[in-house]
């Protein structure tokens, strides 16, 4: 069965669940991790909480590739096969500057 990847997105369709101790990272990448699912994982962590699709993203008429972590407690987290480290704030979006792969 072919693997079914979702379609662009535009401005105001992702829907964000943050407040208190919750907050979401934006993770922008190269266009080449279009389809990718990065795991999120907590820094001194060894497993992933979540992870989520690297999509199309139709942004004030650019395009660009980004995941999209919607709700994440607050903390400091690592996206495999990236080097930064994220820290995510409650209540807030973390949003990195364009990246890409080690």
């Amino acid at each position: 069965m072919p693997e079914h990847r979702m379609p662009a997105s535009r401005d105001g369709s992702v829907v964000l669940d943050i407040g208190g101790n919750i907050g979401a990272l934006v993770v922008e990448v190269s266009g080449e991790w279009l389809g990718r699912e990065p795991d999120l994982v907590p820094v001194g962590a060894s497993a992933a909480i979540m992870h989520t699709e690297v999509r199309e993203r139709h942004v004030d008429g650019e395009i660009r590739y980004a995941a999209v972590y919607a709700s994440v407690p607050a903390g400091e987290y690592t996206v495999a096969g990236l080097t930064p480290i994220f820290t995510v704030e409650g209540g807030r979006v973390t949003e990195s500057k364009p990246l890409v792969d080690h």
